[in-house]
């Protein structure tokens, strides 16, 4: 194994290089991830610009497939050779969110890909205790557990009453994934919109009970279309674009006692006006989703189960030395998922 490795480097936002740096050494209780595939998402974008709480120098690289290339002092499992998927944060479970069973909150929150070196490299040093193997995955399956985690866990927030009538907004790789897990949830139908009908196709196949194609330019006659499929209001109304225009139009789809789910990453400085009246008038409930919390064995186990289908959600693939082409491409709505492959 050579003693450099190639690396996406950020020294501040908007700003990155492609850089050849020396490889990593795991140390006790680490092992030294080869990476196979590193997922790229809406969250790279906002790190990219400088949110989410990036600390630099950075490598990005959060969803990581490997395997194991190296042990660390004291370190016997997983075996070298193992391929593995890498829960991404690591919590001290010692300060008050911890021990409140809210992880993703921990005041010393360790997060690869965000605040410590991630997967858009060559080479990751991770705990050995966040490996999990996956020897029987595809590094394409795998490298999807830890989006399906945090779909996972935002279901474990939502608490899906059996029988709801669920309206989604967003057909990329989390409302595709929130499509499949909300079938299997207990919705009694599902409505999915989105602007791009090759993504609404792949919804229809996931089990969306209907589709409606967003109109960009006329918002009104896709509203129109929404309180027809459900005049009284969809009991819960899911955003899964980070989208403030659309979450402007959530509270009104909602019926009377229903749920806001406010799923996608919206900018940091976004703001979205609610009545307070409106949610006090009709007894309205506001959740949010931040991240996976106890959720990743769950997610590997869906994949693994065939519950969540891989299937058609990688569409674009590069190499390190591609990665502005990797961010373009999660820009671009004809995109469903895309990946770095270090060794393309």
């Amino acid at each position: 194994m050579n003693n450099t490795m190639t690396a996406v480097v950020y020294d501040e936002p908007g700003t990155f290089e492609i850089r050849e740096i020396p490889v990593p050494t795991p140390g006790p209780g680490e092992v030294l991830v080869k990476v196979l595939a590193a997922g790229v998402c809406g969250t790279d974008l906002h790190l990219h610009a400088g949110e989410f709480g990036p600390t630099y120098p950075l490598i990005p690289g959060h969803e990581i497939a490997g395997e194991i290339a190296a042990l660390g002092p004291d370190v016997t499992e997983p075996a070298v050779g193992t391929r593995v998927i890498v829960d991404n944060t690591a919590s001290c479970g010692r300060c008050e969110e911890c021990r409140r069973a809210r992880p993703a909150f921990c005041t010393a929150l360790v997060a690869q890909g965000v605040n410590a070196p991630g997967g858009f490299a060559e080479y990751v040093v991770a705990s050995a205790n966040r490996c999990f193997v996956a020897d029987d995955l595809d590094p394409e399956v795998a490298v999807l557990a830890e989006p399906t985690a945090c779909v996972v866990h935002g279901l474990d927030v939502l608490n899906l009453q059996p029988g709801s009538h669920v309206l989604l907004f967003g057909a990329g790789p989390t409302g595709l994934l929130l499509t499949e897990l909300l079938r299997s949830s207990g919705a009694g139908s599902l409505t999915v919109a989105a602007p791009t009908q090759s993504k609404l196709d792949l919804a229809s196949a996931r089990g969306a009970d209907n589709v409606v194609q967003i109109d960009r330019n006329d918002m009104s006659t896709t509203l129109d279309t929404l309180r027809a499929i459900r005049p009284q209001g969809f009991d819960v109304v899911i955003d899964a674009t980070g989208s403030v225009g659309v979450l402007a139009e959530t509270v009104d789809l909602t019926r009377t006692g229903g749920t806001v789910f406010v799923y996608g990453m919206a900018a940091e400085a976004a703001k979205w006006p609610i009545s307070p009246y409106e949610i006090f008038r009709r007894e309205l409930t506001v959740k949010g989703s931040f991240a996976q919390q106890f959720s990743f064995d769950r997610a590997i186990s869906a994949l693994r189960s065939g519950r969540v289908s891989a299937d058609g959600l990688i569409t674009h693939r590069f190499p390190l030395h591609r990665y502005a082409d990797a961010l373009d491409a999660v820009r671009d709505s004809n995109c469903v998922k895309a990946m770095i492959v270090p060794g393309l």
